[in-house]
């Protein structure tokens, strides 16, 4: 399980994203306070990710990107500082992503994801779902123990209901994360990967409709 670091000072918000990041299959670790973070580098660096806020008490985000650097524990900076200048900094001295709050938490938790595979640092092996075996690393799929076929945005779009499994999953984040924010095709297209999905791996039961919105894969 990947280790996460949450530092940020408001305490409902730190918390929300610890919530989410366990839900997503993430360890979150939170820090309310850059000089604590400081002290506890020193004696552990263990970490996969540091979801950083920039104004904190002790030491601010900016002190602390290059303490966090020297460990190869990337960073994205979360941070109310949505001006052009804070934003140039925090990305040319070193972080990988930079989000203005307020932000939707599937796009942190695609970012983040997006982020761990750059550092090659994303979870893979094999996944169960009742009778269905996916393998990450060879993309394949078998049921049974009988390969399935899978067109490739099947088979990615699969694996967004995994991730992502037991939140609800609008049509559009799906297009979003799957051919990005600039796709111009229709939510109908989504529909159609679902059905089909459905009908190979006798999901019906599993990737439920949640009409007027979008999809949810209830994994117990």
């Amino acid at each position: 399980m990947k280790k996460i670091l949450v530092v940020d000072d408001e305490a409902a918000i730190n918390d929300l994203i610890c919530l989410n990041l366990e839900i997503a299959g993430y360890q979150p670790v939170p820090f309310f306070d850059g000089l604590e973070l400081s002290r506890h580098l020193a004696k552990e660096d263990g970490y996969d990710l540091a979801l950083l806020d920039i104004m904190l008490p002790g030491k601010d985000g900016f002190e602390l990107l290059e303490e966090l650097k020297q460990r190869q524990i990337p960073v994205i900076y979360l941070t109310a500082r949505g001006d052009l200048p804070s934003k140039v900094k925090g990305l040319r001295n070193g972080a990988e992503d930079y989000i203005v709050k307020p932000f939707e938490m599937l796009e942190l938790l695609v970012r983040a994801d997006n982020v761990l595979k750059r550092f090659g640092k994303e979870e893979t092996g094999e996944i169960r779902i009742k009778d269905v075996v996916i393998d990450e690393k060879k993309r394949t799929v078998h049921k049974n123990g009988v390969e399935i076929p899978m067109q490739p945005m099947e088979f990615d779009c699969l694996l967004v209901f995994w991730k992502y499994k037991n939140r609800v999953i609008s049509r559009d984040q799906i297009l979003n994360i799957l051919w990005g924010v600039d796709f111009e095709g229709e939510s109908r297209t989504v529909d159609v990967h679902v059905g089909n999905i459905r009908k190979k791996l006798g999901f019906s039961d599993v990737i439920i409709t949640v009409p007027r919105v979008g999809y949810r894969m209830e994994i117990p």
